[in-house]
């Protein structure tokens, strides 16, 4: 997604939580709160990008499993292959690093879709 669409989801998101009752949105926010990700936090450990801590910070813990699987397999034979595998992992994680805030702003807006969600079914 584009910034301006995730700019436009926000807002039409931000909407719907304006529309509930006084004690819904504070729920809401409280849920909120609890489950927000900072980009600048996404983004200093994506500098780490080998070792996968990115991925573990947003909940993707197979994708963060298998980058710290690989860095550490590419540390131990960095002798011979490991410099390669290592590289290759670089090159996979390095554009993430370029669209942290983007990354993390879909993240924020499925966490808000999916409270707003809970909290109508309620």
């Amino acid at each position: 997604m584009t910034s301006a669409e995730l700019n436009a989801e926000e807002e039409q998101l931000r909407s719907q939580v304006n529309a509930l009752s006084a004690e819904e949105r504070k729920l809401f926010y409280q849920q909120l709160k609890a489950r927000v990700k900072d980009p600048d936090t996404y983004a200093v450990l994506n500098w780490f990008f080998a070792a996968g801590l990115h991925h573990f910070y947003l909940g993707k813990f197979q994708r963060g499993a298998v980058n710290l699987t690989l860095m550490l397999i590419g540390l131990l034979t960095i002798n011979s292959v490991g410099i390669f595998l290592i590289i290759f992992v670089l090159l996979i994680e390095l554009p993430q690093l370029f669209k942290s805030q983007l990354i993390v702003q879909q993240y924020n807006n499925h966490v808000m879709s999916d409270i707003l969600s809970h909290l109508t079914q309620s």
